[in-house]
């Protein structure tokens, strides 16, 4: 089989750089719960946008007579919290679900929840930290009405953001551990170096060579999911 070509991110022709990750949600994630890790995909676009729309708001901050630290700053967390968020949290998930690796779960667990702590803080918007939240914009309507009307924005997006992650953590967990998932096979997988390269599920069935199937699945019978509203 061919080796698959890094697809992601998808870069215009015209630029020199190539794409870092290989990403097939149709291909890799079982079916079902192929809906759940697009939807968190989803979650990472919105979180995306979200740093956008705080930088333009930092903008008219500064305008409207705020202080030019917070534009720097949103500047700032827009191009370092945009690709770390996919590689530290997004990815892992995705790699947890493609070949059920108990360290990929954990370290989703562990970043996605301090990425909670980190927009809840941005969705509060204390002055000084390069995040338009609810402080910041509500106490502006004394200097800038105008300005104070966009920063509002951010801030409902802001929090918007911190409430679907902690839904998203709270619900792979329920996963997890109802498909017998346990930090005991994060460790395992940590000393024998499987984290590193885990295999997919279609590497692990052309490897299989015999007369039956595998005793077990490779993938574990995690229940499925409710609907998400």
């Amino acid at each position: 089989m061919a080796e698959p070509v890094n697809n992601f991110p998808p870069l215009p022709k015209f630029v020199r750089l190539k794409p870092c990750f290989y990403q097939n949600f149709e291909g890799e994630i079982p079916i079902e719960h192929r809906g759940l890790v697009i939807k968190i995909y989803r979650v990472w676009i919105f979180y995306c946008i979200t740093l956008v729309v705080n930088l333009i708001a930092c903008l008219a901050w500064w305008i409207g007579g705020g202080n030019g630290v917070n534009f720097g700053l949103a500047f700032l967390w827009l191009i370092v919290f945009s690709p770390c968020s996919y590689i530290c949290w997004f990815r892992p998930l995705y790699k947890a679900f493609r070949s059920d690796s108990s360290f990929n779960f954990m370290a989703f667990f562990f970043i996605i929840g301090a990425q909670f702590v980190l927009a809840a803080i941005q969705a509060i918007g204390i002055s000084g930290w390069g995040a338009c939240g609810w402080i910041a914009a509500i106490t502006f309507f004394g200097t800038n009405v105008g300005a104070a009307v966009i920063m509002l924005f951010p801030a409902i997006m802001f929090t918007l953001s911190a409430i679907v992650m902690a839904f998203c953590l709270i619900k792979v967990h329920k996963l997890y551990r109802g498909g017998g998932g346990s930090f005991q096979k994060a460790q395992d997988e940590w000393h024998t170096g499987t984290w590193k390269n885990p295999p997919t599920r279609e590497a692990q069935y052309n490897n299989f060579s015999g007369n039956s199937l595998p005793e077990y699945p490779t993938v574990p019978n995690y229940p499925s999911p409710p609907q998400w509203p």
